[in-house]
């Protein structure tokens, strides 16, 4: 559950804000839509695999500077 403190003062929209910054990060919503569907094992490997490698050349581009 995510919790944030309204401070003394603080107009609402500022305080929802806060609370919105804090649920994308603790990743929920990703989670929620991840669950969604039932995955085969294979294909999740699969998607694991081709992000890797989409990672993988990125990092080289950067590192040879194209």
């Amino acid at each position: 559950m995510i919790h944030v403190k309204v401070r003394d003062g603080e107009p609402f929209d500022k305080a929802f804000k806060r609370f919105t910054k804090s649920f994308e990060k603790s990743g929920v919503l990703a989670e929620l839509r991840k669950r969604e569907r039932f995955e085969k094992p294979s294909k999740k490997k699969r998607r694991e695999l081709v992000a890797a490698i989409r990672k993988q050349k990125k990092l080289s581009r950067m590192e040879n500077g194209d």
